[in-house]
């Protein structure tokens, strides 16, 4: 009789607390192309220091991410300035915290042969700008120095400067924290930054909560994010991130003639 009323308690227990272990559970999203221990390190700092479960997952590409915003189930996210752009724009979600490390805003430059004039090759050839797809700091800003008519989309900063070492672009756009960490390997390029939009005002490596994360969730994760900051990195240092300062990415899409509600990749 004693092991038949245990019996009947657990089962009571499991049923009532399965539900809210479930809810306790979030998948946390990363880039494609993130690497695996990075984002464990992190998800395992937010999970120790919420009393959550955080999983993380290395998305196979961008849509896949807004995808899951655009379920019911708790998501998180951890990405740069146009997917978040995005985000706000269709209201998925709210950003939380941003991890700085003196390299966390960002903006996109003009890559060109040296001896031309970069203006004049944007004014000349506007279709003829590479850049790396779904970047602030490429297709945002080539497409916001070209209203709208750079063509030239590849799949990162290093493909966007080829093109133009092969002949089949004018010039490039690209990140300049990139640019900075690269540009001994491009003899004969220079950069040139376009007069209001390359300012480094892009911010990078922002954690977000999806709308399904509930308010007391929200809370959590960002107290343990904010005292996790060596899990993001030796140098970073994670603080609080308002929605505002999107405001400038969303910009750059306006201008180069970009819809956030209906883009896709």
């Amino acid at each position: 009789m004693k092991k038949m009323v245990t019996l009947l308690l657990v089962l009571v227990w499991m049923v009532l607390t399965g539900p809210a272990l479930a809810a306790d559970t979030l998948t946390c999203w990363f880039s494609p192309g993130s690497k695996d221990g990075a984002a464990k390190t992190i998800t395992d700092a937010l999970s120790s220091n919420s009393g959550l479960i955080v999983v993380p997952k290395i998305a196979k590409s961008y849509t896949e991410i807004l995808e899951a915003f655009s379920t019911s189930k708790p998501q998180l996210v951890y990405v740069g300035s146009f997917v978040q752009a995005i985000i706000n724009a269709r209201k998925l979600g709210t950003p939380l915290v941003q991890s700085a490390d003196g390299k966390e805003m960002y903006s996109g430059i003009l890559i060109y042969p040296a001896g031309q004039e970069p203006e004049a090759i944007l004014k000349a050839n506007p279709a003829q700008i590479a850049f790396a797809i779904g970047a602030s700091s490429g297709e945002s800003t080539a497409k916001a120095a070209t209203a709208g008519k750079a063509a030239v989309g590849v799949a990162n900063h290093g493909a966007a400067v080829k093109e133009v070492q092969d002949g089949k672009a004018k010039a490039a756009v690209v990140k300049d924290w990139w640019w900075l960490a690269n540009e001994s390997k491009y003899a004969g390029l220079k950069s040139y930054r376009i007069p209001g939009l390359s300012e480094q005002r892009n911010p990078d490596n922002v954690l977000t909560a999806s709308k399904a994360v509930s308010a007391a969730d929200v809370d959590k994760i960002t107290m343990a994010a904010l005292s996790s900051s060596t899990a993001f990195g030796d140098k970073a240092v994670v603080v609080p991130f308002d929605a505002g300062q999107l405001v400038f990415s969303l910009g750059l899409m306006k201008k180069g003639n970009i819809d956030p509600l209906t883009y896709s990749w």
